[in-house]
């Protein structure tokens, strides 16, 4: 190559990249967000899918993308969060879909719904099955974008100040229980209260509420429950695999650089293994040293569970007949849930129902 021919071409490389770099800058923001959780940091598990998150966004962007997670009450109180995003007041909230039931019942399905999805099938539904899609869709309807961000698992039936023998038992029963599940126990004669994490304690130990819900063992214990309410019952039918979101204000999620979009995305969903492996690992030591404690292990009864299956898909007709997006999606679910289980019960149960006998073998 000729010396001129060489320099020409060299300074056309270097008028390239000087157009390029500005370009790229471009591409790459700073972006700081603010999350406010609707859970305690006390919590350290769910609060800290927003913490994982937050952490893995800044190091997948090099610090260009920032989110500064507030903790319930900071910012504003737990049960508000979905607000604050709607109205712009923050760009995102770590939270649960069925704490906005008050504004549409379908609000319920995006966490869990009495005998819906366990753990894995809601994740599958959600990332696989078109839930996501489904969900999106109609939460567009209130300014906001969801990631699921967290699932706990099985949860518990949770505490009560007196045993449940009988459906009859349920009779004017006051129960701390968030999301539709309420409208359900309604049903078997329950007083449904819901109360923020913090509120539970001191409700139970005064005598305000008979009986409380929360998460599973592991929060359960932090929370101190077992200390006013001595009987612990089993499952909790009303949250077979509840998932947790990131809702993000529309607006603030359209604007994002699509490898902002991209770095969000897989840190909610690397967010939702961490929190459920954690919960898998953290329940059994927490529920033995409950036990120890005095604590009181009790199934539903069998009847209890008949019930509040009948009376969950009576309230699913009802509401669906006056509400087609909740019909829309609950169908869908439902969809999902009998064809996992038809799986389920050839492999999955079986194989778990043969290991849970070896366990008192070995």
């Amino acid at each position: 190559m000729k010396r001129r021919h060489f320099i020409a071409a060299t300074g056309a490389g270097l008028a390239a990249t000087a157009v390029a770099a500005p370009a790229l800058a471009q591409s790459a923001p700073e972006i700081k967000w603010r999350m406010t959780s609707s859970f305690p940091k006390s919590l350290d598990t769910i609060y800290g899918g927003a913490e994982n998150v937050a952490k893995q966004v800044a190091e997948m962007t090099d610090n260009k993308f920032q989110i500064q997670v507030f903790a319930a009450g900071e910012i504003v109180p737990g049960l508000q969060a979905a607000d604050a995003v709607s109205n712009g007041s923050v760009e995102s909230c770590h939270t649960c879909s069925y704490y906005y039931v008050g504004k549409d019942p379908t609000f319920a399905i995006g966490t869990s719904v009495p005998f819906g999805l366990n753990a894995r099938q809601q994740n599958a539904w959600l990332s696989q099955g078109g839930g996501a899609e489904l969900f999106n869709e109609f939460y567009k309807k209130y300014n906001f974008h969801a990631i699921q961000t967290g699932n706990t698992g099985a949860q518990m039936g949770g505490w009560f100040r007196k045993e449940i023998k009988s459906v009859a038992d349920l009779n004017g029963l006051k129960m701390r229980i968030a999301g539709i599940t309420g409208s359900v126990l309604q049903k078997l004669g329950v007083v449904p209260q819901q109360l923020a994490g913090g509120d539970i304690y001191p409700a139970l130990e005064r005598g305000t509420i008979d009986g409380a819900e929360w998460v599973g063992p592991y929060d359960d214990e932090k929370l101190g429950f077992n200390k006013v309410a001595p009987f612990y019952y089993y499952p909790g039918w009303w949250e077979g695999g509840p998932a947790i979101h990131t809702f993000i204000n529309l607006e603030k999620w359209n604007a994002l650089p699509k490898s902002y979009q991209a770095a969000l995305n897989n840190a909610c969903a690397n967010a939702t293994l961490i929190m459920q492996g954690k919960y898998d690992l953290q329940n059994p030591q927490a529920l033995r040293r409950l036990v120890a404690a005095g604590t009181q292990l009790r199934p539903f009864p069998q009847e209890v569970m008949e019930a509040s299956f009948n009376a969950a898909n009576e309230l699913y007709a009802e509401i669906g007949s006056k509400n087609a997006d909740f019909k829309k999606i609950i169908d869908a679910m439902t969809a999902t849930r009998n064809d996992q289980y038809l799986w389920w019960q050839v492999a999955e149960f079986t194989y778990d129902a043969f290991m849970i006998r070896q366990r008192a073998r070995r």
